[in-house]
């Protein structure tokens, strides 16, 4: 039977409430909702009671919230994008105080699914002239950062397995040719599209991810809370899915 666990919600928009909703009909318990600093005074004694915390803010707050966390001896689950330039300040703190951190730019099954796919697709077409990638990421327009961090994880993966590529750049402006372009999109009602694009003189190859509803990121989030339970150390999908 799975545990019923006592959760921190930390970010309580689109995503939070998502996760809620699908928390509560699982048996679990929401035991504390945090949505702006003013609400952390007086939480510290319902915090340390929580088994989790799962962590969906802004990249400004994150780092702050998950120390936070770390200071009551609570394991965090962080969904946000847009602050791990702060990952390896934040990491050493997880060890040193040994303390559990799981983190993902994205916590649908199948996008992690795709990120294999996408590394795998970008080793193969390495060795092959004339294939040049870019990608396409579209979302909602009340997403904070652009790229998205799901459009960042894909490039990387892109740059790491080619010599010719170093870094990835907003496709407008003037790249050069050791630029992966990168081109966001924000529209109404889209939940996340990710689309990784080579092209040829005499072809293309595409692969696309579509996102239908924020169940999969809240389904992905969960199972990372009760995976981390009892777990010391920084972690992301690939332990989760053993990939």
């Amino acid at each position: 039977m799975e545990k019923q666990l006592n959760i921190a919600l930390i970010g309580y928009g689109k995503m939070g409430r998502t996760i809620e909703k699908m928390a509560r009909a699982r048996q679990h318990r929401v035991a504390l909702v945090i949505d702006n600093p003013r609400q952390w005074e007086g939480a510290a004694d319902q915090l340390g009671n929580c088994d989790v915390a799962i962590e969906f803010t802004t990249p400004e707050a994150a780092p702050g919230n998950i120390l936070t966390c770390f200071e009551h001896n609570v394991p965090v689950v962080s969904g946000t994008t847009g602050w791990l330039h702060e990952l390896p300040r934040i990491a050493r703190q997880c060890l040193a105080q040994n303390q559990a951190l799981f983190h993902a730019s994205n916590f649908s099954i199948g996008v992690n699914l795709f990120f294999e796919l996408n590394s795998q697709l970008s080793k193969l077409l390495a060795t092959m002239d004339g294939y040049s990638p870019r990608i396409i990421e579209t979302h909602h327009t009340e997403k904070l950062d652009t790229p998205s961090g799901t459009a960042i994880t894909l490039a990387n993966d892109i740059i790491v397995a080619r010599k010719d590529l170093n870094h990835w750049a907003d496709h407008r402006h003037n790249l050069p040719e050791d630029a992966l372009p990168v081109k966001s999109i924000r529209m109404d009602g889209i939940t996340g599209t990710h689309v990784v694009i080579y092209e040829s003189p005499i072809d293309s190859i595409e692969i696309k991810h579509i996102a239908h509803n924020r169940s999969g990121f809240a389904e992905g989030a969960l199972m990372a809370a009760r995976w981390i339970q009892n777990k010391k150390g920084v972690f992301t999908m690939k332990d989760l899915m053993n990939i």
